[in-house]
């Protein structure tokens, strides 16, 4: 279909502050309504109704609702439509009643009705129960767009047509105009932390990616209906992002306790049967509970638990069962052998998912902490990435704790129901695997691959798992230890063995991807030498290298300048397309003073930002060091950057940016237009500041000096510029577009 919205870039528009809830009415509203088929006549702005139930005291109070948009047709009310700032929630809570009220109120009674918050659109029917008929990000409206007008447009409610819609019956639509081949590197984008109950509260596991990122990245590379591929699932948040955004899964992990955690979350229960079995669970447990010696000894003797498997060296104890004391053992012992009679399969893998969960802290290495803000503890395997037996553990009450792990489930599983169901499970192939042996995935058969590696020494994912695995009967073998990516741990991995199964990894990767699709691949080493690899990998292998971003999940201030080019302050994602004559990195030959390439850098970043933070600084020269090989040079040469920024940039402590000094030239060679963008905004911002409309003339007799340190523009080159970035105020007059339309190069 035709783009409604223009030249509007609606994946940026989450993240602009000046696009308020007025300009969603106006800029997205509209144009989806008129595109609809609605005219100025069918929509009702701002219709007042009286609340009909309103009672205070023994009065009636006359209290006015009043609705965005009621649609009509045939002279009846179709729909209702209300607007919502950005990033509000249109999917569940107040706002959905508010709207529902409209909806329902005698004077409408329309069947439907729908919330916009200019990044989403969400449509419920009054007679169903609070669940989106239809949800999805504007920025995918066209693969929705048959769906959406089958529901909302006029010709659904000719008199007397009657339309029901099943989520588990989405037909999606080929969007002729998503290319492969030119989609965009995506910016830094801010990481929703806890916002997600599909990832957050269920059970802990090591390094989960941010799930609003993998999700962004999801969307921006593929379409619905394709096929993701995680060929290190970890705690499964690519493939249930994948799920969440109508697409298929494939996600492998050579620990059966990962796989076992993602496949017990997405699998679908009845909520009726799963709270009736958790009661079932729960009053036999509390009627047989050990608390006493005696019984304690007796349930150890005639329920089943971990018994002789060895941990890791270096661990606090010898074997499994020493982590917990005999109380612990026998409870869960217990409690475990009460899920196992339960005869849903379904039901009995979420529970044990419940279990699992309670393990994690209902242990000797689980202990809280004066130093934490909010009431809660750890688990050491989290902080220490050992089996350290706390010095003061903390005991829970287990049936407490299993009743808070039944609700975060729940809330877990609700949250999925909608796009993970007995028909769409299907989409998913969560499996036990080595990510450098994927013969079960046919060659060219993938269409895009988001992934995070295990990184060298830092995490033995099967060592810290063992625990787990040993309440949760799940075998891990010698074979899987010997194709596990990691380097050192419990079998003394070297360097070279790591290195190699990630090179074979990748090229597992290459061969099953579809051509002219992409590969994002998360890179938080702090090695250069593994860089190196996996670029060289991916470019033997056929992979072209397109660019580095930083994705940050922290803050870094500007004191923080020790050692900046050791360790990344958050991670970089490296991106891949996969073509049939790809090009190469060509490495930089350094005939140039090493300070001319961070000078060159730094004010390049500066250009594109319009002022760089010292993170952004430090993170453009790491990726230019590793992508053109000198940043063993930046760590020998320039431990601290603080004398080279602040002897050639002005510093501005409130918005903690650096920018060129007043009325200062670049010193390095960039893209002319980019260095007329540059003065541009900044002589405009403080015309701005004066309340100054200058003319063309006076624009160009102020940049011209600054501009002549490289190749002169012509009058017509600034002027080109200037209207991207500028508007004109009468005859001859510029100001500077508000900051939401400002476009970059």
């Amino acid at each position: 279909m035709q783009n409604i919205f223009g030249n509007l870039d609606l994946s940026s528009l989450k993240y602009n502050s000046d696009f308020k809830e007025d300009s969603v009415r106006e800029v997205i509203i509209l144009p989806i309504l008129k595109a609809l088929g609605y005219t100025e006549f069918n929509i009702i702005r701002s219709k007042t109704l009286q609340h009909p139930f309103l009672k205070i005291g023994s009065k009636k109070r006359p209290i006015n609702l009043v609705p965005d948009y009621v649609l009509k047709v045939e002279n009846n009310f179709a729909w209702v439509l209300d607007a919502k700032g950005l990033n509000e929630n249109i999917k569940e809570g107040d706002h959905i009643e508010q709207v529902y009220s409209y909806a329902t109120h005698p004077e409408i009674r329309s069947n439907y009705f729908a919330l916009c918050n200019g990044v989403e659109f969400a449509i419920f029917k009054t007679t169903g129960n609070n669940i989106p008929v239809l949800f999805f990000s504007l920025d995918e409206i066209d693969f929705h767009w048959d769906k959406f007008t089958q529901i909302l447009s006029p010709s659904s409610f000719q008199s007397g047509k009657n339309f029901s819609y099943e989520p588990a019956t989405i037909t999606i639509k080929t969007k002729s105009e998503f290319d492969y081949n030119t989609r965009p590197l995506l910016p830094e984008i801010p990481v929703k932390k806890q916002a997600a109950k599909r990832h957050f509260g269920v059970h802990g596991y090591f390094t989960k990616q941010a799930w609003n990122v993998v999700a962004e990245y999801i969307k921006n590379f593929s379409q619905p209906g394709d096929v993701i591929l995680d060929p290190f699932g970890g705690s499964g948040v690519t493939a249930i992002e994948a799920l969440m955004n109508h697409r298929k899964a494939i996600s492998t992990d050579i620990n059966p306790m990962a796989v076992f955690l993602v496949n017990s979350l997405i699998t679908p229960v009845d909520f009726d049967e799963l709270s009736a079995a958790f009661e079932r669970v729960k009053t036999e447990y509390q009627k047989q509970e050990p608390t006493t010696e005696i019984e304690i000894k007796k349930a150890l003797k005639k329920y089943p638990y971990p018994q002789g498997l060895q941990l890791p060296k270096g661990s606090d104890v010898e074997t499994v069962e020493k982590l917990f004391t005999e109380q612990q053992l026998a409870q869960l012992s217990l409690l475990k052998y009460l899920i196992q009679k339960e005869k849903n399969i379904n039901i009995k893998k979420t529970l044990m998912l419940m279990f699992s969960g309670m393990i994690t802290r209902i242990n000797l290495t689980y202990h809280t902490s004066d130093r934490l803000v909010r009431p809660g503890g750890n688990c050491a395997l989290f902080v220490y990435y050992r089996y350290r037996i706390a010095p003061k553990p903390t005991e829970l009450d287990v049936i407490k704790y299993f009743e808070l792990r039944f609700q975060r489930i729940v809330e877990a599983k609700k949250e999925l129901e909608y796009y993970v169901n007995q028909t769409t499970i299907s989409h998913a192939q969560i499996l036990k695997g080595t990510a450098t042996n994927l013969r079960f995935i046919p060659n060219e058969s993938v269409d895009y691959i988001y992934t995070d590696p295990p990184y060298g020494k830092k995490i033995p994912y099967l060592d810290l798992s063992v625990m787990w695995n040993a309440w949760l009967d799940l075998e891990v073998t010698a074979v899987d230890y010997e194709q596990e990516a990691i380097e050192g741990g419990e079998h003394q991995k070297t360097k070279e063995e790591y290195n190699q199964l990630i090179a074979e990894s990748i090229k597992e990767m290459y061969r099953v991807l579809k051509f002219d699709r992409w590969l994002s691949f998360v890179f938080a080493h702090k090695d250069p030498e593994f860089w190196h690899l996996i670029i060289d990998t991916a470019e033997s292998c056929g992979f072209e290298y397109i660019g580095a971003v930083p994705q940050k999940n922290g803050q870094t201030s500007f004191k923080k300048r020790q050692n900046p080019f050791t360790v990344l302050s958050g991670q970089l994602i490296i991106n891949f397309r996969k073509v049939p004559s790809p090009k190469s990195i060509m490495k930089a030959n350094l005939g140039m003073d090493i300070a001319e390439i961070i000078i060159q850098t730094i004010e390049g970043i500066i250009a594109k930002n319009d002022g760089a933070t010292l993170e952004q600084i430090n993170d453009e020269l790491i990726i230019k060091g590793l992508e053109l090989g000198f940043l063993d040079l930046l760590k020998k040469e320039y431990s601290d950057l603080t004398p080279i920024l602040l002897g050639n940039f002005d510093y501005d402590e409130k918005t903690e940016l650096f920018t060129l000094k007043k009325d200062a030239k670049f010193k390095s060679h960039i893209d002319v237009k980019l260095r007329i963008k540059y003065y541009l905004i900044s002589y405009l911002r403080r015309m701005e500041r004066e309340r100054k409309n200058p003319s063309f003339d006076e624009i160009v007799l102020h940049l011209l000096p600054l501009l002549k340190n490289g190749t002169t523009p012509e009058n017509q080159t600034i002027l080109t510029v200037l209207e991207d970035i500028g508007e004109r105020i009468g005859e001859d007059s510029w100001r500077l577009k508000k900051e939401g339309q400002l476009s970059l190069f």
